[in-house]
């Protein structure tokens, strides 16, 4: 009996490591890690939810960053990544393509805010003409995120160096910029809960978030929230410098429409199932109906300066630049 229950033993001990390899390997395969801006954390629980209903098996994995620090994590500390969905699809232009992507797909819109709560300091009061001056009180503050770590925080100093020029208040962004420094936090959706605990009266964030999140917000006109194609000459009126690819690299960042995007980084473990999750993003009764229902207007498809880089079965969310309307 000892001669023949040692190698039936050793028999069933690599049958089970063997099984827990190949379930290993089928675990490693369905893994998804998506890198996104802290502006699509609500969308993309509800999307990622639905996604994994479909795809039962998929592990996904979540960095959540300001877009500019997430470009970051890919290309200079190299971290692998499967989809990466930014807030700005300029960040990928400017800092990931062509070494580290080969392309972006545009998605969906939004529109610069000031939001507060019942709680703010001089809430009864502020409305579209006098919100900067309430802003320059010394007994309110106001909160805003790092423009080099966050597409909403360049923004926001684009948006106020518009706002000198649409109100003819000369100086006006550098008021601004130089109050309340000590609230520059590295993602705009870090502002919220100072906001919330009455620490903050006012923050810089897009209006998708005040929905989201049950806050008040203030419309700003048009010709400053960086909302309308419309007035895209008007935007381009103002920038921003910011670090570029190296660090001793600046570039400049022209005001624009806000326009998100997304893209899958060359470093990716699992492209074909990033591209799966792309397809359920881009579907307008999946990814597309959740963002339209959460505030954020979708742009699919649209132009892309990139469309001959896009893999064939994208690119039906996608217009060749030459279809884009001026």
């Amino acid at each position: 009996m000892g001669r023949i229950w040692i190698p039936v033993l050793a028999i069933a001990v690599l049958i089970v490591f063997s099984t827990a390899g190949c379930q290993n390997s089928m675990s490693a395969n369905q893994q998804l890690t998506i890198f996104h801006a802290g502006s699509l954390t609500v969308p993309f629980d509800r999307i990622i939810d639905g996604f994994k209903k479909e795809h039962p098996g998929v592990e996904v994995l979540r960095e959540i960053a300001g877009s500019r620090e997430c470009a970051r994590k890919i290309s200079e500390l190299h971290q692998s990544c499967d989809v990466f969905a930014s807030a700005d699809y300029a960040v990928i232009d400017n800092l990931l393509i062509p070494d580290y992507a080969d392309w972006d797909l545009k998605f969906a819109t939004n529109e610069m805010s000031i939001v507060f709560t019942d709680k703010s300091r001089r809430a009864a009061d502020i409305n579209p003409q006098n919100w900067f001056d309430i802003l320059q009180d010394k007994n309110v503050s106001f909160g805003r995120s790092d423009p080099n770590a966050d597409p909403c925080g360049y923004r926001t100093i684009i948006t106020m160096k518009l706002a000198e020029r649409y109100y003819g208040k000369s100086g006006l962004a550098d008021q601004l910029l130089a109050k309340n420094i000590e609230y520059i936090r590295p993602k705009e959706v870090d502002l919220l809960a100072l906001l919330e605990v009455g620490e903050l009266d006012y923050i810089f964030i897009y209006r998708s978030v005040a929905e989201q999140h049950g806050l008040r917000y203030l419309n700003l006109p048009d010709e400053i929230n960086l909302k309308s194609p419309e007035f895209e000459d008007y935007y381009k009126q103002a920038s921003v410098e910011l670090d570029g690819k190296k660090p001793d690299e600046k570039i400049t960042q022209v005001g624009a429409s806000m326009v998100y995007g997304v893209t899958i980084p060359k470093n990716a473990s699992n492209p074909s199932l990033a591209k799966t999750f792309i397809h359920y993003l881009m579907d307008k009764n999946k990814g597309l109906k959740v963002l339209a229902d959460l505030g954020q207007p979708t742009v699919v498809p649209t132009f892309c300066s990139t469309y001959d880089k896009l893999p064939d079965e994208l690119r039906p969310y996608a217009n060749k630049p030459e279809q884009r309307i001026p």
